[in-house]
């Protein structure tokens, strides 16, 4: 049971065994589980909504230009609520926006399917894209407070159910695409969505965190939300970088590894849709890894690995001559990239609260919009090949960055802050270790 006694010692201090700790210890595990199906449920839902998206282009009549621009929709539904989330999750917490926006979501996903033109898919696209961008920051910095409660860095933990919850919406979609409409299947989705989210959303908004170390504020006054100096806003938009260039690399994959594959090096229809899918399956596999990872190595080297990993595999997977050196390439891309993002968001998170989540979040999210039409505009002037090796170039700039952040420390909101000493705890201690992310170090309000 080492697990639960690292856990018990990460909310007494000691050995714990009393009622009040076993209270707290079951109270995070729950936690713990109701914020992984969040996660499963958002990648179920998105992924579940892009399988049908040829259904969808088909039954508006739009052009694939027409298309395009439909689905910036989503892209710009999502940068614009995200900022916005991030202060409400500030104001009301991150619990409720999280449950709010799951079921914003649910409701929103069957409206496409209801659409006849590509100017109506674009309006009901902004809804979704600002549901899925609010739940993204909402659920993310419910995480980054979890792992300050548990004190072990399990937040790619939480990716990886994303990740997984997406496999299984596509693995679903692509069984049933020939026998259900994509008004079926989406209003299907709608009626998971809002299953899981009035199941689960309860055990959400009840089970609190922890009470953090330090002074209580005074009676009938809420904690007001620690105002963030040049230095750490700075610091918020380095970790924002570090999820922008690794997003690129994710978008990028997602749509030109398949035409890559078949293009340049005549892979077969089936052996070319596989390259993304096992890039996928080894970011699931590494973010499942990856607080093991991250106990062993420190979040520095655990990035900085990662990016040095990705750019090798991804330089791999762009200049081999053969197809199965290419599919090792993008395996091992996957290894790399997995865990880079939600470290980086936790960072952030850690630094500047909800509204760190959602600088980071904002910035990654634009890098995922980047890459795809940076990737074709390189390819029209080189080739697909030599544009792919962009993935390599940002992936090893995200290393580089993050080993120039080793020694950033993470604000203490509570005692050393209110002694005007902010703790300074530097980035390259083993994540296990108690002062990896104190307690402290969540927002100044707490959930439920």
């Amino acid at each position: 049971m080492p697990n639960l006694n690292k856990l018990r010692t990460a909310i007494t201090g000691g050995r714990g065994g009393d009622p009040a700790t076993d209270a707290a210890l079951s109270r995070l595990i729950r936690l713990r589980t109701t914020l992984t199906v969040f996660f499963a449920l958002d990648g179920f839902l998105f992924a579940g909504w892009v399988v049908r998206i040829p259904a969808i282009k088909q039954q508006t009549g739009a052009s694939a230009s027409d298309l395009g621009l439909a689905l910036l929709g989503v892209s710009a539904g999502a940068v614009v609520t995200m900022m916005f989330t991030g202060r409400m999750c500030a104001r009301f917490g991150s619990h409720p926006v999280t449950v709010v926006s799951s079921l914003l979501l649910a409701l929103s996903i069957a409206l496409p399917a209801r659409t006849h033109s590509a100017l109506t898919l674009g309006l009901v696209l902004l809804l979704f894209g600002a549901a899925y961008g609010a739940l993204n920051v909402s659920m993310n910095s419910a995480a980054v407070d979890f792992v300050a409660a548990l004190r072990r860095p399990v937040m790619s933990s939480f990716h990886a159910a994303f990740s997984l919850g997406g496999m299984a919406g596509a693995g679903l979609g692509a069984l049933v695409a020939g026998g259900l409409s994509a008004s079926t299947h989406l209003l299907a989705l709608t009626g998971v969505g809002l299953l899981v989210t009035v199941l689960a959303g309860p055990s959400l908004l009840r089970h609190t965190l922890p009470p953090a170390a330090g002074p209580a504020p005074s009676p009938g006054k809420a904690a007001a939300p620690r105002r963030l100096d040049r230095r750490t806003r700075r610091l918020v938009v380095l970790f924002g970088v570090i999820a922008l260039c690794t997003a690129y690399g994710e978008g990028a994959l997602a749509d030109w590894g398949a035409l890559h594959l078949a293009q340049d090096l005549d892979a077969g229809a089936g052996l070319a849709a596989a390259g993304y899918s096992l890039f996928a399956l080894a970011m699931t596999v590494g973010r499942l890894s990856g607080t093991a990872l991250l106990e062993r190595l420190g979040q520095t080297r655990t990035l900085v690995a990662g990016g040095v990993l990705a750019a090798l595999g991804m330089l791999l997977g762009a200049l081999a001559p053969t197809t199965w050196l290419a599919l090792a390439g993008f395996a091992v891309t996957g290894l790399g990239l997995a865990n880079i993002f939600p470290v980086a968001v936790a960072r952030a998170g850690a630094l500047a609260g909800p509204s760190g989540v959602a600088a980071a979040s904002t910035l990654g999210y634009g890098g995922m919009l980047l890459g795809p039409p940076a990737i074709g505009f390189l390819a029209d002037w080189f080739s697909l090949p030599v544009a792919l090796t962009t993935v390599a170039l940002l992936a090893a700039a995200a290393a580089l960055i993050a080993y120039s952040a080793r020694n950033v420390s993470v604000p203490d909101s509570g005692a050393a802050a209110h002694r005007g000493a902010p703790a300074e705890i530097p980035a390259d201690l083993p994540a296990e270790a108690p002062e990896e992310v104190p307690a402290t170090a969540r927002t100044a309000h707490q959930e439920g």
